[in-house]
């Protein structure tokens, strides 16, 4: 599944070269990006990165009726420390234009897609997105996943990088990453294990930030997480599917939405 995804990125990609030798490349953002990762702390441990998940592969079709402006209003006003913002077309519906429709809530954006080539990167930093994601496993080589965690920062943007085993987590930390997130899906095979987020939060080093995503599904999932030593959790389907996403959330972060009292 990584190549098949990585074979969608191409053609955006290649259009993205012609604006470069066009000169014509999307000009960065000029306004400020909130710190996602000061965001996530901020509310750590029970962060929760809301996802904007407009289908999936494993799921078809989640949420098309709801759009990325009322989703992001629903995530901010009950308790989202940020928002992850899905951009890729072909499997999951989503568009990099999403993420300025979102943007007007003041909550960081996760730019969520198949990033493995630089110029995504420029693109992305023409956004006000304030973090992207690098999937370890699609970056297999040391410097290139190292040039791109560079690159990221350099552009103002927090690198996170997606890792599913130890050998993804090793890469990753070669590379330079501190900003962690276990997927308990392996996206080459799509299968889950949800044992992967138990396992491998044991190796957490001080000063790391470490993300737990995939099959997080209520309030249950968040408590036992949270006590393994997760700072946050991003979650999408959960929230997508439900028929009110912004109650849902509500559960997740431990807060009621009346009145905002805590649980």
């Amino acid at each position: 599944m990584l190549e098949k995804f990585r074979q969608a990125k191409l053609d955006e990609i290649e259009r993205l070269r012609r604006h470069e030798q066009a000169g014509t490349l999307p000009r960065p953002f000029k306004g400020k990006r909130p710190s996602f990762s000061e965001a996530v702390r901020a509310k750590a441990p029970r962060a929760v990165i809301a996802e904007y998940k407009r289908a999936s592969p494993s799921r078809g079709e989640i949420n098309l009726r709801m759009s990325p402006e009322e989703v992001a209003l629903l995530y901010a006003s009950n308790g989202a420390a940020a928002i992850s913002c899905l951009t890729e077309k072909t499997f999951f519906k989503g568009s990099l234009d999403f993420i300025a429709l979102m943007a007007g809530t003041g909550l960081p954006i996760l730019r969520k897609d198949f990033l493995f080539d630089p110029l995504q990167l420029l693109a992305t930093a023409a956004t006000p997105a304030s973090a992207a994601l690098l999937i370890a496993r699609m970056i297999p080589n040391i410097n290139d996943l190292s040039a791109m965690i560079v690159k990221a920062r350099d552009l103002g943007l927090d690198p996170v990088v997606e890792i599913f085993d130890e050998r993804d987590l090793s890469h990753a930390r070669d590379a330079g990453a501190w900003i962690i997130q276990v997927n308990t899906r392996d996206l080459d095979t799509l299968e889950v294990d949800a044992q992967n987020a138990f396992r491998l939060i044991k190796d957490k080093r001080p000063g790391e930030l470490w993300i737990a995503a995939s099959g997080i599904k209520d309030e249950g999932d968040a408590a036992a997480l949270e006590s393994v030593g997760y700072d946050a959790l991003l979650v999408g389907t959960a929230l997508m599917e439900h028929k009110d996403p912004g109650r849902k959330l509500a559960e997740l972060t431990g807060r009621v939405r009346d009145g905002g009292l805590t649980l």
